[in-house]
């Protein structure tokens, strides 16, 4: 029984290791096209995704930006998988938030 469950433990650390790697890379890749298209400005707050997202080819995000004080949150489509794929497209789904910041000259 000691073996299962040190068998289990060190499966469920690899895929949290896995997991957590998946979002790392997956948002260098979303601030790299953003890099591409001259949307230098625009920073990535924070990537969510669903559990099994690390082990299959497509998966929905959720990833929140910031510009100049606003934040928007974005669905986006990854499709092949960041860590094992050379080729991964990510695509924008839609919009599900816009905060407009709003800053008055000093």
């Amino acid at each position: 029984m000691g073996k299962l469950f040190s068998l289990i433990v060190i499966v469920a650390l690899g895929y949290a290791g896995i997991y957590f790697y998946y979002g790392v890379v997956v948002e260098q890749e979303i601030q790299e096209q953003l890099d591409d298209r001259g949307l230098s400005a625009v920073s990535i707050d924070n990537v969510e995704y669903d559990l099994l997202a690390p082990v299959s080819t497509s998966a929905e995000i959720a990833v929140t930006v910031t510009y100049r004080g606003s934040q928007a949150t974005l669905d986006l489509a990854v499709q092949g998988h960041p860590l094992f794929s050379d080729e991964v497209t990510v695509e924008f789904d839609g919009l599900q938030a816009l905060r407009l910041g709003i800053s008055f000259g000093q």
